[in-house]
């Protein structure tokens, strides 16, 4: 006997829960790549709209979230690529979450990643604050792991090197 197919009802609760302790996490990944809130509003509300489809057949939120940060990722890339800079700016401020994860973040780590260019920033946020391999780097980016490890060479140095950051903050 099959299962049973989730209702769209059903779907939706269970979408809805994800985002709700999920959101936050996500945000603050898209805002590590962006440097900007409302671009990472926007680019967790694109993947999140990208993939909501997805959300019952995978099978549980842990495999869900590893899709989503994906297309984090590769729409980050493909915004970057194509020069995403459309936006016009906007009288109302929107309320934006803040979490103590954002906090564990300092302002001079998010300014010196704001400084390299933007395949470095992203690797550089992949394999260092989102902790993730070689491997998961270049597949999430799309990129070869020779090109990963020379962006992590050159963004470590550029770290080392940036008026940004402490002495402690750049080992």
């Amino acid at each position: 006997m099959s299962e049973a197919q989730p209702t769209v009802d059903e779907t939706a609760v269970g979408f809805d829960s994800f985002v709700r302790t999920r959101r936050a996490d996500l945000w603050r990944a898209a805002w590590l790549l962006t440097g900007d809130r409302d671009k990472a509003d926007d680019l967790v509300q694109t993947a999140l709209g990208r993939t909501y489809g997805r959300y019952t057949v995978l099978a549980n939120d842990a495999k869900f979230e590893a899709y989503v940060r994906t297309t984090i990722y590769r729409t980050y890339v493909s915004w970057w690529r194509r020069k995403w800079n459309a936006e016009l700016p906007s009288d109302d401020l929107p309320d934006s979450p803040t979490t103590s994860a954002d906090q564990a973040v300092s302002m001079d780590v998010v300014r010196a990643l704001a400084a390299l260019p933007k395949m470095q920033r992203a690797v550089m946020v992949l394999r260092f604050l989102e902790d993730r391999t070689v491997t998961e780097v270049a597949e999430l980016l799309g990129i070869a792991e020779g090109t990963v490890k020379a962006h992590t060479s050159q963004g470590r140095a550029a770290l080392r090197a940036s008026l940004h950051l402490s002495e402690e903050e750049r080992s």
